[in-house]
């Protein structure tokens, strides 16, 4: 038999104690007949209730659980229909409610099956089979930065979605972003898919930035709804901006407002240029490959081990190592020789006490580099990390709330 779920069960239940106090109101001419009737409804109302209702479908992986009103929960036990596995949880301290220990899998039928004692000494059992939401039926945003990571002052909060938001009021309005340093922080979406969120300035150093996501049960489209419901923090580290100027082929790294270091490099060359503006690095790798065919350049190149690398742009954009340029040419610093990157230089095997490996070290997750003086464009907003690209009172007009 399917229990009521307690909001049903109290509604009903404080409609009938008003018919009952207004009766005994015109019979009764003393106090015990009212605390008879007090002690009825208490008893009444004791029972367990079960989140998901038997039979449903589209049940949440967050906040299904088990409840009871005027009693004390004795066992639950939850399992995984198909496989049979148990599902771990926990009695509250007050033994009035149980929850999964863990989020629970999405498209998965389960079955809850709890006891519990009434205050008055019965005996009370509920029991619900359901399946979780599909993932059809559901969207998740992955985003970066990690919750618990140190990162640049230039790292916004990315979200990209694996379903298509058509109500993107409704998703933002369930994501939260908000600074220790009191910056005003506001979301801007880019397509239908991605949201970012970012201060109208780089974030300040040593500021902690707290994003709750809430979108479990929230619509973003037509029978699509979210599944997330967390917080997490990270931490924006020492500020470093460095400013590459094609010009000069160097790059000069200040940090907290002062020159650190300036380092020789090689732009693009004039045939394939770099990308001017603020790029975040969104990548590190100590070593990786670089094939010129997934970037649209034929065969011009297939470097296995590039060291030192770090992603600027998604489109293939890094600041990395170079250990192949040709001791005929002019030295770093000298004439851009890339294919658009900005390279350093650098031995084999990335174990050199050289430039590159230097500013590998050096460099966080959401630092900002900035190229100026390029033949090139403006590197476009959304390629990359790099919505400091775009005036704020265009990214103020991107947000849907």
């Amino acid at each position: 038999m399917t229990t009521p779920d307690i909001a049903t069960r109290r509604r009903a239940l404080g409609a009938s104690a008003v018919l009952m106090v207004g009766a005994l109101a015109l019979t009764a001419c003393g106090g015990d007949a009212s605390a008879d009737t007090d002690t009825d409804a208490k008893k009444a109302s004791a029972g367990i209730a079960i989140s998901a209702k038997d039979g449903s479908t589209g049940a949440s992986i967050n906040s299904t659980g088990v409840e009871v009103s005027d009693g004390t929960l004795t066992g639950v036990r939850m399992t995984a229909v198909e496989s049979g596995a148990e599902v771990p949880g926990a009695v509250a301290g007050d033994g009035a409610s149980w929850k999964p220990k863990e989020q629970l899998e999405r498209g998965t039928k389960y079955r809850i099956t709890a006891t519990a004692k009434a205050d008055d000494g019965k005996k009370l059992s509920a029991d619900s089979a359901f399946t979780t939401v599909s993932e059809e039926n559901s969207f998740i945003g992955t985003y970066t930065p990690d919750g618990g990571a140190t990162v640049g002052v230039g790292m916004p909060v990315s979200f990209t979605f694996d379903k298509a938001i058509t109500d993107k009021k409704a998703v933002q309005s369930g994501i939260e972003v908000t600074s220790s340093s009191g910056q005003k922080v506001v979301g801007h979406w880019f397509n239908s898919q991605r949201l970012d969120f970012r201060p109208e300035e780089y974030w300040k150093a040593g500021s902690k930035v707290t994003t709750k996501i809430d979108l479990d049960g929230v619509e973003g489209a037509d029978g699509i709804q979210g599944v997330q419901k967390k917080t997490f923090t990270f931490t924006v580290g020492r500020s470093q901006v460095s400013t590459v100027d094609a010009a000069t082929q160097t790059m000069t790294v200040v940090r907290d407002g002062s020159t650190v270091r300036t380092v020789p490099i090689s732009a693009g060359s004039p045939e394939h240029t770099t990308y001017n503006g603020q790029m975040v690095i969104s990548e590190k790798f100590e070593e990786t490959q670089m094939d010129s065919q997934t970037v649209g350049l034929g065969n011009e190149y297939n470097i296995p081990d590039v060291p030192h690398a770090m992603r600027l742009t998604t489109s293939g954009t890094f600041v990395h190592g170079n250990y192949w340029y040709s001791k005929s040419n002019p030295p770093f610093g000298s004439q851009g020789t890339s294919h658009g990157c900005v390279g350093l230089a650098d031995v084999q095997g990335a174990q050199g006490d050289t430039e590159a490996a230097w500013f590998y070290d050096n460099s966080l997750l959401g630092d900002v580099v900035i190229v100026k003086n390029s033949a090139d464009k403006t590197v476009a907003p959304d390629n990359g990390l790099n919505g400091w690209n775009m005036a704020w009172s265009e990214w103020v007009a991107g947000s849907a709330v």
